[in-house]
């Protein structure tokens, strides 16, 4: 890790379970932070010893409570203010770290920044489609941001007045280790999806089973361009477009929830 203190030093947080395989090239990528953190929450292979071995603090909290929940509680480890939130298989890039070192040892971070995201799909770089530029916020101040759960999926929430801006390099986005990997996420993803709608009170439409999906399958393929990723970018529109429409069918099934 980092050995000089900055003006304003950061501690990396990175969730994970299961990831010997991929937390190594996370760990090493984040070798410029003050810290790293990492928050297992139960696994039974060798990613804690390799992430304890690569000089990262390592912290076990199972059952895995929620992607949300799982990443304030990092967050809240840590012993800096700013954090850079990765997920196991996302790397940082060498621009994207000489970036923020230049910003911190300036003191000129202020409020959080996204990071444009460049997935890898099945052994190619996805330049086009719903995966690029697939922003995210990940590096921020603690004291005005915290998760917030949107299952299936969590994002930061900045206090009004902080400011957000957006970094220009990218991180490093392994999406899926196969294409297997990749249907039990749409799995999961739409099963969490549909309850988190079913207790929100939502009630499907036609809308959605009909409009939505299709919608989502044009948006991927055409407006974004992911035609020109090749079969890849179409595949990736499939598939996009049947989870929104898996979400609402899931919905649908589910019984409705009478008045609280």
């Amino acid at each position: 890790m980092a050995g000089d203190r900055r003006p304003t030093p950061i501690s990396g947080c990175v969730i994970c379970h299961q990831e010997a395989d991929r937390i190594a090239d996370c760990l090493r990528s984040l070798a410029f932070c003050d810290e790293v953190v990492v928050v297992d929450s139960g696994s039974t292979d060798a990613t804690r010893e390799i992430a304890a071995e690569l000089g990262a603090r390592v912290i076990t909290n199972a059952p895995f409570p929620g992607f949300a929940q799982q990443r304030q509680f990092a967050i809240d480890q840590a012993h800096n203010d700013w954090v850079l939130c990765l997920d196991a298989d996302e790397r940082v890039t060498a621009e994207l770290a000489q970036c923020i070192t230049l910003l911190a040892a300036r003191g000129a971070l202020r409020g959080g920044y996204r990071l444009p995201r460049r997935s890898h799909y099945l052994g190619r770089v996805m330049r086009h489609g719903l995966f690029w530029p697939d922003r995210k916020l990940r590096l921020f101040d603690r004291r005005c941001g915290r998760v917030v759960a949107n299952p299936p999926h969590d994002h930061v929430e900045l206090a009004p007045a902080a400011p957000v801006a957006d970094l220009e390099p990218c991180l490093e986005h392994l999406n899926y280790r196969t294409f297997r990997d990749h249907l039990r996420q749409i799995d999961s993803y739409a099963r969490q999806a549909a309850l988190a709608m079913q207790l929100a009170g939502r009630r499907v439409t036609p809308f959605d089973l009909l409009v939505r999906p299709p919608s989502v399958l044009v948006k991927s393929l055409l407006l974004k361009l992911g035609v020109l990723d090749g079969w890849r970018g179409v595949v990736c529109a499939v598939l996009a477009g049947y989870t929104d429409w898996l979400k609402y069918w899931r919905l649908f099934r589910l019984p409705r929830r009478g008045p609280a």
